[in-house]
């Protein structure tokens, strides 16, 4: 069964950094896009960033030139770098990737568990 298992989350002064990191496991499997989104309290889950398996990346505008989004594709990992961290970045952050399991033929979206961000001032 595939999963995605995410590390890194935590509590942080603002102007800090966080690593997030999203493995996935399972069945050998393909991968396709992969992806980090957030929810905050009474918010709707926003897009943050998503990388291709070619490596082409996206940015949600309120964190472009602060957040990196990377993938290392022999260890099907994903990571989420974030600097210069603001209060309005506190949320769950969520991976997502778009995977194949091993003799299945359709691409399926599946969902990490959720890190909790938090970030004081």
């Amino acid at each position: 069964q595939v999963q995605l298992v995410e590390s890194g989350g935590g509590l942080v002064q603002a102007g800090g950094s966080l690593r997030l990191s999203c493995a996935a496991s399972g069945r050998p499997f393909s991968i396709n896009a992969m992806s980090w989104y957030r929810q905050a309290p009474g918010k709707q889950r926003e897009l943050v960033a998503a990388i291709t398996s070619g490596g082409h990346t996206n940015y949600a505008d309120s964190v472009k030139g602060r957040f990196t989004i990377s993938r290392d594709n022999a260890k099907n990992t994903v990571y989420l770098q974030m600097n210069s961290l603001k209060p309005e970045d506190t949320a769950v952050y969520y991976c997502n990737a778009e995977i194949r399991p091993l003799g299945v033929f359709t691409y399926s979206t599946y969902w990490g568990q959720g890190t909790q961000v938090t970030v004081w001032s």
